[in-house]
């Protein structure tokens, strides 16, 4: 058996990944809880409400406990929010099971949201954004987002405003979690060395008794776009960031197989056209690199790369050149095998992995609801075919889907705005 799924009459899913060589045990609960699901005067409470589990359960309230039992154990975790979930997660040698999902689980459903605490942990989050406005690197795929889809909540910052951080109260807290942290949102994965019967016996006595409860959907994502749109964030650096993409689609679709093949023959390694030539003909960065994003109503495909100043000009019309050629040019056979054989294999070594196992399955069911094992993905990324690339290449690399941001010293934009464009 690869994977097995279980769904409680309450609307929990579990989701069992037994892999008994395995001599650890990986768990992690998502929530349909992310910065898509937020308001305007409540942008960055996800994240926010994330961060506060930690400061005090119910059954743990007092500070530090629970980093403090789950170091004990030598236990490795973590807890992350996106756009369109939130997760935490522990993994530990495989004996110490029943002792981290007790704990996980208390995270998830025994918050307290302690008001001396939520005061504490908002300079700790407002320095968290800080420390990102100092990350040019991550800080411009934020700016690329918010050029995309504007005031909405697909272009919000996950990490939120200050000013709207420094406004929360508990009681926002309460009211989020009623909205979203409920039976039918979420999704229990364990992966790795368990024993089936007893983390099922476990799971339905944290979470068997909850009631059932629908729970808030997420606003549509609106899309409008006629030009090339650019924006340009200035600040003294030694490097320029630059993220140039395209709207696509969503993850629905079923050329996504392709577009991962296509990201990676043009920017997917050290042996990738966009490598190849902003890197090591024109000696103008050291990181550039393709992919996708793709969501449940919008997604996009992206090339990101640090430049030098005195050579973004060049580095994107050279980008652009070779978002054309994909376009015109089928990609030759052999190219097009070394990329599906490059995405196999580091999909291969990534699920070595406990951990990474529990969020290949359990990120695929909390969007789509539904779970594609690796040998059927990978069999998708093999029957890709090169006319496909060019397909999806003459669909979304247009003028009219094309966005440029940039984090650099520059108060003029006017060489940007005459080298942004396709042909």
């Amino acid at each position: 058996m690869d994977f097995e799924k279980i769904t409680f009459k309450n609307g929990l899913r579990l989701i069992l990944i037994p892999r008994p060589a395995s001599l650890a045990t990986s768990i992690l609960i998502l929530v349909e809880a992310g910065s898509e699901y937020e308001t305007k005067n409540i942008n960055g409470l996800s994240h926010f409400l994330e961060h506060m589990t930690f400061r005090g359960t119910s059954r743990r309230p007092k500070l530090g406990t629970t980093a403090e039992e789950l170091e004990s154990l030598g236990a490795q975790y973590n807890a992350f929010t996106s756009q369109e979930y939130t997760g935490y997660w522990v993994k530990a040698e495989a004996r110490k099971l029943p002792k981290i999902l007790d704990i996980v689980s208390d995270l998830y459903l025994n918050p307290i949201f302690n008001p001396q605490e939520i005061e504490k942990e908002r300079g700790v989050i407002i320095e968290e954004i800080n420390m990102y406005e100092d990350t040019p690197m991550r800080r411009v795929q934020e700016v690329f987002t918010s050029l995309l889809y504007g005031d909405q909540p697909a272009g919000w910052d996950v990490a939120g405003r200050k000013e709207v951080i420094k406004k929360l109260k508990r009681g926002d807290f309460l009211k989020y979690r009623d909205k979203h942290y409920v039976t039918p949102k979420t999704v229990v994965v364990v992966a790795g060395n368990f024993s089936e019967k007893k983390v099922l016996g476990q799971v339905r006595d944290y979470f068997g008794d909850l009631k059932k409860h629908k729970g808030e959907a997420k606003s549509r994502t609106r899309e409008k776009q006629r030009r090339p749109e650019l924006f340009v964030k200035f600040k003294e650096s030694d490097q320029s960031h630059l993220v140039l993409g395209v709207r696509a689609f969503n993850v629905f679709d079923r050329r996504r197989y392709a577009m991962q093949v296509l990201a990676d023959v043009l920017g997917g390694g050290m042996s990738s056209r966009l490598f190849k030539k902003v890197r090591l003909e024109l000696g103008a960065a050291y990181y550039v690199g393709a992919g996708t994003d793709l969501l449940l109503d919008h997604g996009y495909f992206s090339v990101s790369a640090g430049v030098d100043h005195q050579k973004i000009e060049k580095v994107i019309a050279a980008i652009l050149k070779e978002l054309d050629l994909v376009k015109k040019e089928i990609v030759p056979e052999r190219e097009l095998q070394k990329s599906k054989d490059h995405l196999v294999g580091n999909l291969t070594l990534n699920l070595e992995t406990a951990d990474e196992l529990a969020g290949f399955y359990g990120e695929q069911e909390i969007l789509t609801r539904s779970i594609l094992p690796p040998k059927k993905l990978i069999d998708k990324i093999q029957g890709v075919k090169a006319r496909e690339l060019r397909d999806i290449a003459r669909a979304i690399f247009r003028n009219d889907r094309l966005n440029l941001a940039v984090i650099g010293p520059y108060r003029r934009t006017d060489g940007f705005k005459k080298t942004l464009k396709l042909q």
